[in-house]
């Protein structure tokens, strides 16, 4: 009998994360053989090992254990964005990436919607108000008719600019490529150009991949530009943004209120000038995380890994020089 694939699986450090594991895994029992690390045992675990699930998603292990990764074919990471994985080797190798586009294109674009729908609607004061059991009425906005600019053309992108539209907002892109017929955007501009087009948006949101072209992409200038009261909403990645520089352009203007999903450095540092501003919402990266995520993203890998068995062609590969899926064309 022939030796079985090796599937090696990075999971967390840490055994009382819930569902540590990726579940439903027996499913490849007798077909794969399945060796199950952390990031410490990674260099050990991953000699021989034909395909590797990064089930640990934001681990940076991968590089130090690479020269061992002797056999390696795929790289499955349970997570949309692939910043934290690749690296010049990998990008350089023949080895596939795959990633989980699809599992939170919809949970992110429902976040970002419900974030702009609370700052309209002043919800936070709301909270405030009856915490000291205090009738304050106040009259609030409407956002039928204004308009936002999404960062990032990909599946989270046009998932959000649905759901903004289905509301009544006016949606924008920008992305790598200006075009004027998308189906989602309809207009779309270039993300190189951004600080020239923020002006006309009430609501700029990032939904970008970390790449070296979107690194730092909001920008002073950008932040600068933006229309007097706007609403800054990031789920992309921290390392898109000038974090000193949105922290005073909230306090000093032009921004409005901030809503913000990701940071520059997560968790986010108790001395960070953004917990003592008062004109934001602070999530731990959550955005995307809705009761079930970890069995579909499971789900999502079982689904590729009955692929790869097959010797059938991956979904969700990555342009590993690009850093995401391309859209199809």
């Amino acid at each position: 009998m022939a030796d079985l694939p090796v599937i090696t699986v990075l999971r967390p450090s840490d055994d009382s994360v819930p569902l540590a594991v990726p579940p439903g895994l027996e499913r490849l029992d007798g077909r794969a053989e399945i060796r199950f690390t952390d990031a410490e045992g990674l260099p050990e675990a991953v000699r021989g090992a034909d395909a590797l699930f990064l089930w640990d998603f934001f681990s940076e292990a991968v590089q130090k254990a690479w020269p061992n990764a002797d056999r390696l074919t795929w790289i499955h990471v349970a997570a949309a964005g692939v910043d934290k994985l690749i690296f010049d080797e990998l990008a350089a190798s023949e080895v596939v990436v795959t990633n989980a586009q699809g599992t939170f294109d919809r949970p992110i674009a429902e976040w970002v919607l419900a974030a702009v729908l609370a700052e309209a609607k002043d919800f936070a004061a709301g909270f405030r108000y009856k915490a000291q059991k205090a009738w304050n009425h106040r009259e609030t906005r409407r956002v039928q008719g204004t308009t936002a600019i999404v960062v990032g053309t990909g599946a989270i992108g046009r998932e959000t600019a649905r759901l903004l539209r289905a509301v009544g907002i006016q949606v924008r892109g920008a992305g790598r490529t200006a075009r004027e017929d998308d189906p989602d955007f309809g207009v779309v501009v270039p993300s190189a150009e951004l600080a020239d087009h923020v002006g006309e948006a009430d609501i700029l949101v990032n939904a970008a991949p970390l790449t070296p072209q979107t690194h730092g992409l909001i920008s002073r200038r950008v932040l600068n530009a933006m229309k007097p009261g706007a609403h800054f909403v990031n789920i992309g990645r921290g390392q898109s943004v000038d974090e000193p520089a949105l922290a005073d352009a909230l306090r000093e203007g032009p921004l409005g209120f901030a809503s913000l999903d990701v940071f520059d450095v997560e968790p986010l540092p108790q001395d960070s000038p953004l917990w003592e501003t008062d004109n934001i919402l602070i999530s731990p990266h959550m955005s995307g995380d809705v009761v079930g995520w970890k069995p579909t993203l499971a789900e999502q890998f079982l689904a590729n890994a009955e692929k790869w068995l097959a010797g059938e062609p991956l979904s969700n590969v990555v342009d590993k020089e690009k850093g995401y899926v391309p859209r199809p064309q």
